[in-house]
């Protein structure tokens, strides 16, 4: 029972019935079937970091009441990398099914930054900028170029590496990575490895798959620091008690 469970789990989500019996019955690592399993893999890795990579930090900060230790500068040029696909989307009249995932993280990367803001005293200016950056994407979408729209867009994913840099150099000069999600950041690292993963299929090693092995890798450090400084912290209060 727990066998057929497993197969129709298997089949209906990561394999066809063939592979199913290559990989698990003949023991037959079959190198087509296994390059399937790791992009059908990689896909729900990207799904999820699309999705729901923002919400365990936002829940994480309203559950503590605190940003410390989130770098705002980080999370600002996160904010313009999910506000470049948005602004790309609907400059080009894209159909809503098409890129609501990315609104949906966006909204989530715009409530943290706000959080931040106001948890350090400055609602005021969340509140403006929340006015503002819908203005500017409203105004890129009516009258910047193509040019200008392609550019924008393009230049995201190099927006998203440069805040996983600003975000670990202050977890460093910190000492610790304070608010920062554990899931949010694991969530990225194994997003970001799906789409180098895919990237690589489809590009080989081209500089847009060599970013997203380096954006992989700059979310493996942050892991590994999160991880090293709860590890330091649990070994000082031991010694403390």
């Amino acid at each position: 029972m727990a066998t057929s469970t497993i197969k129709e789990f298997l089949v209906t989500y990561l394999m066809p019935e063939k592979c199913y019996y290559e990989l698990f019955l003949n023991f037959h690592f079959h190198v087509p079937c296994l390059k399937f399993v790791l992009n059908k893999t990689a896909g729900f890795w990207i799904i999820l970091d699309t999705f729901l990579a923002q919400l365990p930090q936002l829940i994480k900060i309203l559950w503590g009441g605190s940003t410390e230790g989130l770098s705002l500068s980080a999370f600002f040029l996160q904010l313009y990398a999910f506000s470049c696909p948005v602004v790309y989307a609907m400059a080009n009249n894209f159909p809503l099914f098409a890129w609501a995932d990315r609104l949906f993280t966006l909204a989530q990367t715009v409530v943290i930054v706000f959080l931040i803001l106001h948890y350090r005293g400055d609602t005021v200016r969340g509140i403006l900028l929340l006015f503002a950056l819908s203005g500017v994407m409203l105004l890129l979408r009516s009258y910047a170029a193509a040019a200008v729209i392609s550019v924008i867009h393009a230049s995201s994913l190099a927006a998203f590496i440069a805040s996983k840099v600003l975000q670990a150099t202050t977890n460093y000069h910190n000492g610790h990575t304070g608010q920062l999600s554990t899931l949010s950041v694991l969530l990225s690292f194994a997003g970001s490895l799906g789409v180098a993963f895919v990237s690589l299929q489809e590009t080989g090693n081209s500089p847009v798959s060599l970013s997203h092995i380096l954006s992989a890798c700059l979310s493996c450090v942050l892991l590994a620091q999160i991880l090293c400084y709860k590890a330091g912290a649990v070994g000082t209060t031991k010694k403390t008690a």
